[in-house]
């Protein structure tokens, strides 16, 4: 068995992906009986989506993690509507989402500038309050983080996940001979001649039952959730994790990733997926190789090789086989047009699809016209 060690886990606890903060909307200002006059509303704390933002920066710079927006301004003779108080606006990270104490999902943030109102400020004195200010909603909240990329890359240790990231793009991962390298996600982007960018996301080795929170399986799979695509990276050769552990040959590990991913989430067994095969510079792999495109080919023939609880209800779909040798280089320029041409493919199925959607709006609100002539 593979432990995790406290140096390891303090490694991991740089790389943030949720953080608990509390929120209060300001109290609103008093009002002015004599005159009738309303106090000015509380400020409102904003949730605001920004680039190059973390959440461990904010917990760096607000180590309280509390966030209060200002008071509104009291009535007077001078200005008989009191001035909103000020808003508390609090920068975070893109693929955020905005969960209650509960755990209920009560907002997201996946794009620059887009906003969430965390806590309503409280509103001002008037006639309808007698004149006496309320105070402004007040919460705690988690702020989940979920990774944001193009394509995301998934294997069990050892794989040669974080090697293929270090050639593919100019991320530097840690990389090492031992099995849990990655305890931290990783992102990267592949640079074209054309100028486009991809971005990769290195996902840290998933074990069997990471579905069950086995290891640290919670913590890693939802971050495939928000990647358009998946690239399994699975080791020609087979894995095993310890000598204590069942060794598994390559077509196995697919089964028991897909199996693993499907168990997490069904929909993530839908997303376009391509396969990597690696360390095809090791001795016999190329008959390994031959044994796995066969078991590809009809896999339902070979599932007698797992436990019946270990086979996926659905397999994954290959849109690309590419085998791949990090060591030489092999294969890494061919995968790297693959990911090209699979990314622009469902951009424009995406856009097609957005088309017609358009197209059909258009065609029911002029025959909505027509109707009422």
């Amino acid at each position: 068995m593979v432990r995790c060690g406290a140096a390891v886990l303090r490694k991991y606890s740089n790389f943030i992906d949720d953080l608990r903060v509390y929120v209060r909307g300001g109290t609103g200002g008093m009002g002015y009986p004599n005159l009738g006059g309303e106090g000015g509303r509380g400020g409102d704390v904003w949730f605001v989506a920004r680039e190059r933002t973390t959440l461990k920066s904010i917990r760096e710079k607000y180590p309280q993690k509390r966030f209060v927006a200002g008071t509104g301004a009291n009535s007077s003779v001078k200005a008989l509507k009191g001035e909103k108080g000020k808003d508390c606006e609090v920068h975070v990270p893109l693929g955020i989402s905005v969960l209650d104490d509960d755990g209920k999902q009560i907002g997201e943030l996946n794009a620059a500038g887009e906003r969430f109102l965390a806590a309503r400020g409280g509103l001002g004195g008037s006639l309808a309050t007698n004149f006496l200010p309320c105070k402004g909603q007040r919460r705690t909240v988690h702020l989940d983080l979920k990774l944001i990329a193009d394509v995301g890359l998934v294997g069990f240790p050892n794989a040669g996940k974080s090697s293929l990231l270090s050639k593919i793009s100019h991320a530097k991962p840690e990389i090492a001979n031992y099995a849990f390298t990655t305890i931290q996600p990783e992102l990267g982007k592949i640079m074209y001649a054309d100028y486009k960018q991809i971005s990769v996301a290195d996902l840290p080795g998933l074990i069997e039952g990471a579905h069950a929170n086995k290891g640290m399986g919670h913590k890693f799979l939802k971050h495939v959730e928000r990647t358009k695509q998946l690239l399994l990276v699975v080791d020609v050769s087979g894995f095993q994790l310890s000598m204590k552990t069942q060794f598994r040959t390559a077509f196995e590990t697919i089964l028991l990733l897909t199996k693993e991913l499907e168990l997490y989430k069904e929909e993530l067994v839908t997303k376009p997926a391509l396969l990597a095969i690696n360390k095809m510079d090791l001795p016999c792999a190329k008959d390994n190789l031959g044994e796995l495109m066969t078991q590809l080919e009809n896999p339902q023939d070979f599932f007698h090789l797992l436990e019946e609880e270990m086979i996926p209800e659905n397999t994954l779909e290959f849109r690309e086989v590419i085998p791949i040798s990090t060591y030489t280089g092999e294969g890494i320029e061919e995968l790297k047009t693959c990911l090209r041409k699979s990314i622009d493919e469902q951009a424009e199925q995406v856009n097609e699809e957005y088309r017609k959607k358009k197209l059909l709006l258009l065609q029911t609100s002029k025959e909505e016209q027509m109707n009422r002539s």
